[in-house]
């Protein structure tokens, strides 16, 4: 699949048909470019209005094509984020079960949903209030998404932090805690290099320690966890003797309810962020079909009214997509060029008309016929 095409409008000029000149079009493609595919951009009848109508148009279109590319350039980058923290196989996108290449090399208008009588402007804004409500929704569900993830990176990095700030209720268990009316075991973060200090030490701090009651319980790359018992009036000196010392006693109070309700909640955090995911991974695709279609109506309207400002009334055009290669550009834009007269062709080429394409939403570059890129990736 290419991932960036040219949609174009060729003018069709005096006794030269449609037809003859997608022949002549494709005979030139194939004799100097038969690397670059090429496909017609079926574009329907639509309501001209006018001609106020269709300039005050043309000053959105440019803008209104930036906003429905971004969009759908948003929904494809949070499809590859979701699909690679699931570590899922990427999925080739689709719109309406079509792949996405082939909906635009064989774009056909969806005359229920826009009708073709219903002027530009109502069709474009209907387009545009599609994509906007897409986007708004996108943002709520990833927002909903992001919020559990980060409630779960929180719970995590407490697990997973040094023991001077990590969450210890899991490294401790029932029986390495005494709670009486007169003893308490406390906690104590001990520096790794500072363990003999410790152990040499903490049955002096204050007296009613009880001796060798002092356990190890964890191990991290900077400290140590250990526990010491001592009668529980003596508390607040121990405290303060063992801060003095350097080292650090964690607050921590054993309680199997509250235990159970922290790996319940995270439990439930871990349903939650599955769920979510998986949710918005399907909206992802679905909406991302929906967008894509609604872009790609939108260039159609876009290449119908730049081909009536460039070429006047009647509309008389050939409109066809390309994917060139990148070597291939030049030729491409030659053979195009080849086929528009050479009048039209050395006006469009002045330095004067170069604003006035970009007036039309066309590219910065001043060809004698309508042209504009899109960007699939």
């Amino acid at each position: 699949m290419a991932s960036r095409y040219w949609v174009v409008s060729l003018p069709v000029q005096g006794s030269t048909s449609a037809s003859s000149l997608w022949n002549r079009l494709q005979e030139q493609i194939s004799r100097h470019s038969f690397d670059t595919p090429l496909y017609r951009f079926n574009i329907p009848n639509l309501r001209v209005g006018t001609l106020d109508s269709l300039l005050s148009l043309s000053d959105d279109l440019l803008k209104s094509n930036t906003f429905m590319e971004g969009v759908s350039h948003k929904i494809r980058r949070q499809i590859e984020e979701l699909e690679r923290v699931s570590g899922v196989e990427s999925s080739a996108l689709t719109v309406d079960g079509v792949p996405v290449d082939s909906y635009l090399t064989r774009f056909v208008w969806d005359e229920a949903k826009y009708p073709t009588m219903s002027p530009l402007r109502e069709i474009v804004d209907s387009l545009q209030g599609q994509v906007a409500k897409i986007e708004d929704d996108l943002k709520v569900r990833v927002a909903e998404y992001n919020n559990v993830r980060s409630q779960l990176n929180a719970i995590n990095r407490k697990q997973s932090g040094s023991l001077a700030v990590r969450d210890i209720s899991n490294l401790v268990k029932p029986e390495d805690i005494i709670q009486s009316e007169n003893l308490t075991t406390l906690l104590a973060v001990v520096p790794k290099y500072s363990q003999k200090d410790w152990l040499s030490s903490y049955e002096t701090m204050t007296n009613y320690v009880v001796p060798r009651s002092s356990k190890k319980l964890y191990e991290d790359n900077e400290y140590a966890l250990y526990t010491v018992t001592l009668f529980r009036r003596v508390a607040d000196n121990f405290r303060s003797s063992a801060r003095e010392k350097g080292f650090q006693m964690r607050d921590f109070e054993y309680s199997p309810e509250a235990q159970d309700s922290r790996n319940q909640e995270l439990e439930k955090l871990m349903r939650d962020q599955e769920n979510l995911k998986s949710s918005l991974l399907q909206w992802c695709y679905t909406s991302y079909g929906e967008v894509f279609s609604s872009w790609m109506h939108f260039c159609a309207v876009r290449v119908f009214a730049e081909s009536i400002l460039r070429y006047g009334l009647p509309p008389s055009f050939l409109s066809c997509v390309l994917a060139p290669p990148t070597k291939s550009e030049k030729k491409v834009r030659l053979i195009l060029e080849g086929l528009c007269d050479s009048t039209h062709s050395a006006y469009w080429k002045s330095e004067d008309d170069v604003g006035s394409m970009a007036g039309l939403g066309g590219d910065a570059d001043s060809h004698p016929y309508v042209s504009f890129t899109i960007n699939l990736v």
